[in-house]
Protein backbone atom coordinates (compact mmCIF):
# COMPACT_ATOMS: atom_id res chain seq x y z
CA UNK A 1 0.00 0.00 0.00
CA UNK A 2 1.13 3.89 -0.68
CA UNK A 3 2.43 6.09 1.34
CA UNK A 4 -0.23 8.32 0.17
CA UNK A 5 -3.08 5.43 0.91
CA UNK A 6 -0.98 4.29 4.03
CA UNK A 7 -1.81 7.86 5.78
CA UNK A 8 -5.47 7.29 5.50
CA UNK A 9 -5.63 3.65 6.32
CA UNK A 10 -6.16 3.10 9.57
CA UNK A 11 -8.07 5.46 12.65
CA UNK A 12 -4.30 6.17 13.92
CA UNK A 13 -2.99 6.52 10.51
CA UNK A 14 0.16 8.75 11.59
CA UNK A 15 1.53 5.21 12.89
CA UNK A 16 1.40 3.21 10.35
CA UNK A 17 4.19 4.39 8.35
CA UNK A 18 6.43 4.15 11.42
CA UNK A 19 5.04 0.98 12.98
CA UNK A 20 5.78 -1.18 10.11
CA UNK A 21 9.46 -0.50 10.58
CA UNK A 22 9.85 -0.43 14.30
CA UNK A 23 8.18 -4.15 13.85
CA UNK A 24 10.43 -4.48 11.21
CA UNK A 25 13.23 -4.13 13.31
CA UNK A 26 12.56 -5.56 16.46
CA UNK A 27 11.84 -9.07 14.76
CA UNK A 28 14.90 -8.47 12.80
CA UNK A 29 16.99 -8.61 15.89
CA UNK A 30 15.05 -11.67 16.69
CA UNK A 31 16.32 -13.28 13.46
CA UNK A 32 19.88 -11.26 13.11
CA UNK A 33 20.98 -10.50 16.79
CA UNK A 34 23.97 -9.47 15.41
CA UNK A 35 22.93 -6.86 12.89
CA UNK A 36 23.48 -4.24 15.74
CA UNK A 37 25.49 -4.21 18.77
CA UNK A 38 24.92 -6.66 21.67
CA UNK A 39 24.91 -4.16 24.39
CA UNK A 40 22.06 -2.33 22.89
CA UNK A 41 18.47 -2.77 24.35
CA UNK A 42 15.54 -4.16 21.73
CA UNK A 43 13.71 -1.60 22.90
CA UNK A 44 15.58 1.34 21.21
CA UNK A 45 15.48 2.05 17.37
CA UNK A 46 18.30 3.25 14.99
CA UNK A 47 17.99 5.37 12.68
CA UNK A 48 19.86 3.76 9.44
CA UNK A 49 18.28 6.19 6.52
CA UNK A 50 17.29 9.41 6.28
CA UNK A 51 14.76 10.52 3.72
CA UNK A 52 11.18 9.66 3.34
CA UNK A 53 11.35 5.58 4.05
CA UNK A 54 8.76 2.40 4.82
CA UNK A 55 8.18 -1.24 4.87
CA UNK A 56 11.95 -2.56 5.27
CA UNK A 57 11.91 -6.16 4.62
CA UNK A 58 15.58 -7.78 5.43
CA UNK A 59 16.79 -10.82 2.92
CA UNK A 60 16.67 -14.71 4.79
CA UNK A 61 20.65 -13.76 5.10
CA UNK A 62 19.92 -10.29 7.02
CA UNK A 63 22.35 -8.88 4.49
CA UNK A 64 20.15 -6.94 2.31
CA UNK A 65 17.60 -4.72 3.57
CA UNK A 66 14.52 -4.31 0.91
CA UNK A 67 12.71 -1.02 1.71
CA UNK A 68 10.58 1.78 -0.12
CA UNK A 69 11.29 5.62 -0.51
CA UNK A 70 9.65 8.66 -2.26
CA UNK A 71 11.46 9.02 -5.29
CA UNK A 72 8.95 12.59 -7.25
CA UNK A 73 5.25 11.98 -5.42
CA UNK A 74 6.47 7.61 -5.79
CA UNK A 75 7.33 5.71 -3.59
CA UNK A 76 10.21 3.19 -5.36
CA UNK A 77 12.23 0.24 -3.74
CA UNK A 78 15.98 0.21 -2.72
CA UNK A 79 18.22 -2.09 -1.90
CA UNK A 80 20.81 -1.73 1.01
CA UNK A 81 23.70 -3.76 1.82
CA UNK A 82 23.31 -3.81 5.41
CA UNK A 83 27.45 -4.18 5.75
CA UNK A 84 28.62 -1.16 3.87
CA UNK A 85 24.96 1.27 3.54
CA UNK A 86 25.35 1.38 0.34
CA UNK A 87 21.77 1.79 -1.72
CA UNK A 88 20.21 0.89 -5.21
CA UNK A 89 17.37 1.60 -6.40
CA UNK A 90 15.55 -1.14 -7.98
CA UNK A 91 11.95 -0.08 -9.21
CA UNK A 92 11.47 2.77 -11.66
CA UNK A 93 8.75 4.10 -13.77
CA UNK A 94 5.10 5.78 -13.45
CA UNK A 95 3.67 3.23 -10.96
CA UNK A 96 4.60 3.11 -7.31
CA UNK A 97 6.27 -0.14 -5.84
CA UNK A 98 5.71 -0.53 -2.21
CA UNK A 99 5.29 -3.36 0.77
CA UNK A 100 8.39 -5.99 -0.05
CA UNK A 101 8.89 -9.25 1.44
CA UNK A 102 11.16 -11.54 0.53
CA UNK A 103 10.68 -15.39 -0.17
CA UNK A 104 12.19 -17.37 2.80
CA UNK A 105 14.58 -18.97 -0.21
CA UNK A 106 16.18 -15.27 -0.89
CA UNK A 107 15.29 -15.79 -4.49
CA UNK A 108 12.03 -13.36 -5.21
CA UNK A 109 10.63 -10.68 -3.66
CA UNK A 110 7.21 -9.68 -3.54
CA UNK A 111 5.71 -6.50 -4.08
CA UNK A 112 2.93 -4.16 -4.58
CA UNK A 113 2.45 -1.89 -8.10
CA UNK A 114 0.43 1.03 -7.21
CA UNK A 115 -1.34 0.88 -10.50
CA UNK A 116 -3.92 4.46 -10.58
CA UNK A 117 -6.52 3.09 -8.57
CA UNK A 118 -5.60 -0.03 -8.40
CA UNK A 119 -2.90 -2.07 -6.40
CA UNK A 120 -1.74 -5.34 -8.16
CA UNK A 121 1.08 -8.07 -6.62
CA UNK A 122 3.85 -8.80 -8.51
CA UNK A 123 7.07 -10.87 -7.56
CA UNK A 124 10.29 -9.67 -9.00
CA UNK A 125 14.41 -10.45 -8.45
CA UNK A 126 16.30 -9.48 -5.47
CA UNK A 127 17.88 -7.19 -7.92
CA UNK A 128 14.47 -5.44 -9.39
CA UNK A 129 15.07 -8.26 -12.65
CA UNK A 130 12.48 -10.88 -13.82
CA UNK A 131 9.53 -8.46 -12.83
CA UNK A 132 5.93 -10.81 -12.94
CA UNK A 133 2.17 -10.01 -11.84
CA UNK A 134 0.36 -12.63 -10.11
CA UNK A 135 -2.84 -10.62 -9.47
CA UNK A 136 -5.48 -9.02 -12.01
CA UNK A 137 -4.49 -5.76 -12.77
CA UNK A 138 -7.79 -4.62 -11.78
CA UNK A 139 -7.30 -5.94 -8.19
CA UNK A 140 -6.65 -4.61 -4.70
CA UNK A 141 -4.03 -6.58 -3.18
CA UNK A 142 -1.72 -5.18 -0.48
CA UNK A 143 0.44 -6.98 2.17
CA UNK A 144 2.14 -9.61 0.54
CA UNK A 145 3.57 -12.11 2.51
CA UNK A 146 5.33 -15.61 1.64
CA UNK A 147 4.75 -19.29 2.81
CA UNK A 148 7.71 -21.39 4.38
CA UNK A 149 8.36 -23.18 1.42
CA UNK A 150 8.82 -19.41 -1.20
CA UNK A 151 5.77 -21.63 -3.07
CA UNK A 152 2.96 -19.50 -2.49
CA UNK A 153 2.28 -15.58 -1.67
CA UNK A 154 -0.47 -15.00 0.74
CA UNK A 155 -2.33 -11.24 0.54
CA UNK A 156 -5.24 -9.23 1.66
CA UNK A 157 -8.00 -6.95 -0.09
CA UNK A 158 -7.45 -3.34 0.59
CA UNK A 159 -9.36 -1.94 3.33
CA UNK A 160 -9.73 1.57 2.04
CA UNK A 161 -11.18 1.24 -0.80
CA UNK A 162 -13.97 3.91 0.21
CA UNK A 163 -12.28 6.37 3.11
CA UNK A 164 -12.50 7.01 5.56
CA UNK A 165 -15.08 3.74 5.55
CA UNK A 166 -13.65 0.44 5.83
CA UNK A 167 -14.80 -2.18 3.44
CA UNK A 168 -14.72 -6.00 4.11
CA UNK A 169 -11.25 -7.34 3.20
CA UNK A 170 -10.39 -10.88 2.44
CA UNK A 171 -7.40 -12.94 2.62
CA UNK A 172 -6.13 -14.75 0.14
CA UNK A 173 -3.01 -16.76 -1.08
CA UNK A 174 -1.71 -17.31 -4.84
CA UNK A 175 0.26 -20.39 -6.18
CA UNK A 176 3.28 -18.97 -7.72
CA UNK A 177 3.73 -21.22 -10.63
CA UNK A 178 -0.36 -22.13 -11.00
CA UNK A 179 -1.34 -18.69 -10.44
CA UNK A 180 -4.60 -20.34 -8.68
CA UNK A 181 -5.83 -18.11 -5.85
CA UNK A 182 -7.95 -19.53 -2.73
CA UNK A 183 -10.06 -17.35 -0.28
CA UNK A 184 -8.57 -18.28 3.03
CA UNK A 185 -10.33 -15.85 5.17
CA UNK A 186 -13.37 -14.19 4.69
CA UNK A 187 -16.01 -11.76 6.83
CA UNK A 188 -15.61 -8.33 7.91
CA UNK A 189 -11.48 -6.93 7.78
CA UNK A 190 -8.74 -8.91 7.61
CA UNK A 191 -5.77 -7.74 6.80
CA UNK A 192 -1.45 -8.26 7.29
CA UNK A 193 -1.46 -11.93 6.96
CA UNK A 194 1.48 -13.83 7.39
CA UNK A 195 1.94 -17.58 7.56
CA UNK A 196 3.89 -19.66 10.82
CA UNK A 197 7.42 -20.85 10.01
CA UNK A 198 5.67 -24.46 9.95
CA UNK A 199 2.91 -23.27 7.54
CA UNK A 200 0.29 -24.65 10.22
CA UNK A 201 -1.23 -20.93 11.23
CA UNK A 202 -2.04 -17.91 9.56
CA UNK A 203 -1.67 -14.82 11.95
CA UNK A 204 -3.68 -11.56 10.89
CA UNK A 205 -5.33 -8.51 12.29
CA UNK A 206 -9.06 -8.41 12.29
CA UNK A 207 -11.49 -5.57 12.82
CA UNK A 208 -14.29 -6.45 14.98
CA UNK A 209 -17.17 -4.84 17.19
CA UNK A 210 -16.85 -1.25 14.94
CA UNK A 211 -13.43 -0.59 14.83
CA UNK A 212 -11.53 -2.50 17.46
CA UNK A 213 -8.46 -4.51 15.85
CA UNK A 214 -7.50 -7.35 17.04
CA UNK A 215 -4.61 -9.90 16.52
CA UNK A 216 -5.86 -13.74 15.28
CA UNK A 217 -4.64 -16.79 14.03
CA UNK A 218 -5.82 -19.44 12.41
CA UNK A 219 -4.91 -22.96 10.90
CA UNK A 220 -3.69 -22.57 7.16
CA UNK A 221 -7.12 -23.17 5.33
CA UNK A 222 -8.68 -20.57 7.55
CA UNK A 223 -10.19 -22.64 9.91
CA UNK A 224 -10.81 -22.26 13.87
CA UNK A 225 -10.11 -18.55 14.46
CA UNK A 226 -9.18 -17.33 17.67
CA UNK A 227 -8.62 -13.95 19.16
CA UNK A 228 -5.15 -14.06 20.63
CA UNK A 229 -5.12 -10.06 22.36
CA UNK A 230 -8.99 -9.88 23.77
CA UNK A 231 -8.40 -5.56 23.85
CA UNK A 232 -10.67 -2.80 23.40
CA UNK A 233 -7.14 -1.06 22.31
CA UNK A 234 -6.17 -0.52 18.70
CA UNK A 235 -3.90 -4.04 18.61
CA UNK A 236 -2.42 -4.42 14.77
CA UNK A 237 0.49 -5.00 12.53
CA UNK A 238 1.14 -8.78 13.73
CA UNK A 239 4.69 -10.77 12.63
CA UNK A 240 5.66 -13.93 13.89
CA UNK A 241 9.25 -14.61 15.34
CA UNK A 242 11.37 -16.72 13.29
CA UNK A 243 10.50 -20.27 15.59
CA UNK A 244 6.93 -19.53 15.67
CA UNK A 245 7.02 -19.42 19.30
CA UNK A 246 6.72 -15.82 19.79
CA UNK A 247 4.64 -12.75 18.37
CA UNK A 248 5.57 -9.58 17.79
CA UNK A 249 2.48 -6.48 17.22
CA UNK A 250 2.12 -2.86 17.88
CA UNK A 251 -0.87 -1.74 20.02
CA UNK A 252 -1.98 1.90 22.24
CA UNK A 253 -3.15 -0.19 24.94
CA UNK A 254 -0.74 1.79 27.66
CA UNK A 255 -1.70 5.40 26.04
CA UNK A 256 0.75 5.79 23.13
CA UNK A 257 2.07 3.17 20.89
CA UNK A 258 4.25 0.31 22.03
CA UNK A 259 5.79 -2.83 20.85
CA UNK A 260 4.73 -6.01 22.22
CA UNK A 261 5.98 -9.15 22.47
CA UNK A 262 3.49 -12.35 23.27
CA UNK A 263 3.16 -16.17 23.27
CA UNK A 264 2.19 -18.17 20.11
CA UNK A 265 -1.03 -19.02 22.31
CA UNK A 266 -1.81 -14.73 23.34
CA UNK A 267 0.26 -15.39 26.69
CA UNK A 268 2.42 -13.67 28.42
CA UNK A 269 1.93 -10.51 26.73
CA UNK A 270 4.80 -7.51 27.55
CA UNK A 271 6.50 -4.39 25.81
CA UNK A 272 9.70 -5.42 24.09
CA UNK A 273 12.57 -4.57 26.16
CA UNK A 274 10.17 -5.20 29.73
CA UNK A 275 9.30 -9.13 29.15
CA UNK A 276 9.60 -9.26 32.83
CA UNK A 277 6.45 -7.68 33.55
CA UNK A 278 3.43 -8.52 32.30
CA UNK A 279 0.83 -6.17 30.53
CA UNK A 280 -2.73 -5.88 30.61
Amino acid sequence: MSLRRRHRSDTHAPMKVVIPVLLSAATSLLIHPNAVAQSKPMSLAYQVTYVDNATPAFSPDGKTMIYETVIEGKEQLYAMDMGTSNSSQLTRGLNGHEDPAWSPDGKKVALVSDEGDFQVIYIMNPDGAGMTRLTDEHSHGIHPNWSPDSKKVIYCWSDDLYPPLKNPAEIYTIDIETKKIVSVISGGINTYPGWSPDGQNILFRKIIEGNNSEIFVANSDGTNLRNLTHNPAFDGWPRWSPDGRRITFASNRNGNYQIFVMKDNGSGCAVVGEHGRQSH
